[in-house]
């Protein structure tokens, strides 16, 4: 499990994943149904991306998310 403190390191993890997976951004924008501008500022870690659209592409990429209080247990 990998630790995303922050927006730009959740964009840093969704652009590493879509390079792995050799997509472009346009691509990925197509696949997931959110426009390229979208997932060029979500990857860019910008912070005022839409949660919703930001977790459709995370599971067009296979992400998910797991969330826990600062002391590790799952809430």
């Amino acid at each position: 499990m990998k630790t995303v403190p922050d927006c730009t390191s959740i964009g840093s993890l969704i652009r590493h994943e879509r390079k792995r997976q050799g997509l472009t951004q346009e691509q990925l924008a197509g696949i997931a149904g959110v426009g390229i501008r979208f997932v060029r500022e979500l990857e860019a870690g910008k912070a005022t991306c839409q949660l919703g659209l930001a977790l459709q592409v995370m599971h067009t990429l296979g992400l998910s998310w797991q969330i826990n209080n600062r002391d590790g247990s799952l809430t």
